[in-house]
């Protein structure tokens, strides 16, 4: 634990003092003139259709728009306390850990991205033995921690009465998962797409995101936005929701196209991107504004309660150090000119 610390420490250290455009150079959390840093994730989403389609580069030509790619949601809480990103798409279970103490980072909950269905899930190997979640005691598997998935791990855990203290839970990014999963390391493993199609090779599903979901334990990628950059450039957060909006609009009516782009993003065929696109649950933009996700400024939505829920949960694990209070987390909801704000 205090060498996953002190690297944690060092990580933050080396981003901020980075002077590439990767960290910020001052302006006290990435509220530069004219740059927009943003983090993104190598799963199929709106997301992923607004960088293939240069979107935001369309939308606003005086600013410079920086991409990056990072593995988890961790790693991308680890920027923003660097202060070395603007917006991120990024899970549900690591939005509440940045929400709570001892992180508590400064930025805004402003899209809801997709909800994990099947492109979320538990899988162990074909030659394991197991054949249920309770099989798992003794065995070892890879999630990434402080990821969405590690979230769906520990809660399928508790569904079935199954201690984490009886099992081995080793902390991999996606492509380590595979390649662990490759040499026989692991026994199972819970994780998204792509990689969680190669391990459905020689593997099956104990159980997915979706049917958790169902059990009151639904798990979101979302879009968020330092509160710092927000603040500096409303008009630049504006643009980018519309984009991401125009990107959920696309997966509902042209699926071929949106398909498209996810595959040139992640060197997928169209059919896999499609078939891939098909394992979650998009909103369509009307949707954001609804009583069940962001809400409006005069009707907040239920967003805020899902992410206290999945605080207390992490907290009842001993993950984080205190649960935020209600009000805290809806403060961190930018619904400002919902939903007439995301038409084009």
């Amino acid at each position: 634990m205090r060498l996953r610390f002190l690297l944690s420490f060092v990580l933050i250290a080396v981003l901020a003092a980075c002077g590439d455009g990767t960290a910020s150079r001052g302006g006290g959390g990435g509220a530069a003139a004219n740059r927009i840093r943003l983090a993104y994730q190598a799963f199929p989403s709106g997301d992923l259709i607004v960088k293939n389609k240069r979107w935001l580069e369309e939308a606003l030509p005086g600013y410079q728009i920086q991409w990056t790619k990072f593995d988890s949601g961790a790693s991308i809480n680890t920027a923003f306390v660097a202060g070395s990103v603007d917006i991120a798409a990024i899970g549900s279970s690591p939005v509440a850990r940045g929400l709570s103490a001892p992180l508590n980072i400064p930025y805004q909950v402003a899209f809801v991205l997709d909800v994990a269905g099947d492109n979320e899930a538990l899988v162990v190997r074909n030659d394991s033995g197991v054949s249920a979640i309770e099989g798992l005691r003794g065995k070892k598997v890879a999630t990434s921690f402080a990821s969405t998935s590690h979230y769906s791990l520990l809660a399928a855990l508790g569904q079935a009465g199954v201690r984490e203290s009886e099992l081995t839970i080793v902390d991999l990014e996606p492509q380590d998962i595979l390649a662990s999963w490759t040499r026989g390391d692991i026994d199972a493993a819970y994780t998204w797409l792509p990689t969680l199609k190669e391990l459905k090779k020689n593997g099956k599903v104990l159980i997915a995101s979706r049917e958790l979901a169902t059990a009151g334990k639904p798990t979101l990628d979302l879009g968020v936005v330092s509160t710092a950059f927000l603040k500096a450039h409303p008009e630049a957060v504006d643009a980018w929701r519309k984009a991401e909006a125009r990107a959920l609009q696309l997966i509902a009516d042209n699926r071929a196209e949106a398909a498209a782009a996810v595959a040139t993003e992640l060197n997928l065929t169209k059919e896999d991107a499609e078939d891939q696109l098909t394992q979650g649950v998009f909103l369509k933009p009307a949707d954001l504004a609804s009583p069940e996700w962001l809400g409006t400024p005069e009707r907040p939505g239920a967003l805020a309660e899902n992410l206290v829920s999945a605080a207390q949960f992490l907290k009842d694990l001993q993950k984080i150090e205190a649960v935020p209070d209600l009000a805290t987390v809806r403060n961190a909801i930018y619904n400002k000119g919902l939903p007439d704000v995301l038409t084009p």
